[in-house]
């Protein structure tokens, strides 16, 4: 058998198992560990920097890497979020496709990009390549693969494989969020919103007693020269954007702790003050936070969120089929189907489970 060949059988075994990956019941942090070890061989890098995301947004709130120094991960958070640069992961998404290298976005002319410049350069690589992992209408993560110069930039086959396995990795890390009968509204609901007040550089300036906690339970995988979770830094980041007038996907930002609770992070800008301050508000995700994605980890199509929420609001088969436009036999099997994508039997234990994010009553 010919390289082209092997190579070839190489990454038909990665992408097994990747596909695998849905249905093992594993974290978000074995899933990349296990993408790891299936791609780095077919994909070629010498580096990799995992994140989750925020599904709902696609703003990166974790960060995991074995192979990078995070000392400056402040600086990355900040070009993340402010850069007018070529192939981040929001442009990606846009572009239709899953995966994208910076030689290519850029025709060979790496210099042109502000992350080249001041990331990826002094960092010892020449070439970088990005993938985002979307599955049922949200983003569950992505990552930064690179080269170091002598390899050369990545090429064809490596983009067209790693698009390949971003589907089967969108798929691993949603299946990650489903919610399980263990999960309930924990200790921070009954301590009320946690507050950080974030400095340059966004170094903690003052936090209420419920943040400490929180944030160490929003700490990521890795360490950064971050003194707060990632999550906390992209809120901070939004606002000041938000501050200087300037577009943003979404104001808040989403993020899971490793007990499976969501938390919904909202920062704000304080004027009048000499250090950039920012507030950063964490709160137990409402229903109405939550509902969308736990439809969304659960693996419903767009129709049976659209079903599923009716039944939410107090709606029955009738009204579902009169405001759907639909048969009635046709919402039968859309509820069919919601109720073994969803793990329930009956209307009330769905609206229970999607209310509730976790056990039936």
């Amino acid at each position: 058998m010919g390289s082209r060949g092997a190579r070839g059988v190489a990454a038909q075994q990665a992408i097994e198992g990747l596909r695998e990956l849905a249905g093992a019941g594993v974290g978000a942090e074995r899933v990349f560990r296990r993408a790891d070890e299936l791609l780095r061989g077919v994909l070629e890098y010498d580096a990799v920097c995992w994140h989750s995301a925020d599904p709902a947004t696609g703003l990166v709130n974790s960060v995991l890497s074995d192979d990078l120094s995070l000392d400056g991960f402040e600086n990355a958070v900040r070009l993340e979020v402010w850069a007018d640069d070529v192939a981040t992961f929001s442009a990606i998404r846009r572009s239709g496709v899953r995966a994208e290298t910076l030689s290519r976005a850029t025709r060979g002319r790496l210099m042109e990009s502000v992350r080249f410049r001041e990331q990826i350069r002094p960092a010892g690589f020449g070439d970088e390549l990005r993938a985002v992992f979307d599955a049922h209408g949200g983003m569950w993560g992505c990552a930064v693969f690179m080269r170091v110069p002598g390899r050369g930039p990545f090429l064809a086959r490596h983009r067209e494989l790693a698009d390949l396995a971003a589907r089967h990795l969108g798929n691993a890390l949603r299946a990650c969020h489903v919610p399980t009968a263990d999960v309930g509204p924990g200790r921070a609901a009954d301590a009320g919103p946690a507050v950080v007040v974030l400095g340059r550089g966004n170094r903690p300036i003052a936090i209420s007693g419920p943040a400490e906690e929180l944030l160490g339970r929003l700490s990521d995988p890795s360490r950064t020269s971050l003194r707060v979770p990632t999550a906390v830094a992209m809120a901070a980041e939004q606002a000041r954007r938000v501050a200087h007038g300037l577009p943003v996907p979404q104001s808040k930002i989403r993020v899971q702790d490793g007990d499976g609770r969501w938390y919904v992070l909202h920062g704000s800008a304080l004027k009048g003050g000499a250090e950039d301050l920012v507030t950063v508000v964490a709160a137990p995700a409402t229903p109405a936070d939550a509902m969308p994605l736990y439809l969304s980890a659960y693996g419903l199509t767009a129709r049976e969120q659209e079903v599923a929420l009716l039944l939410v609001r107090g709606c029955d088969t009738r009204d579902v089929s009169r405001l759907l436009a639909m048969k009635p036999y046709t919402v039968q099997d859309h509820l069919k189907s919601v109720f073994a994508k969803a793990g329930v039997a009956s209307r009330r234990e769905l609206v229970a489970r999607i209310m509730l994010g976790g056990g039936v009553s």
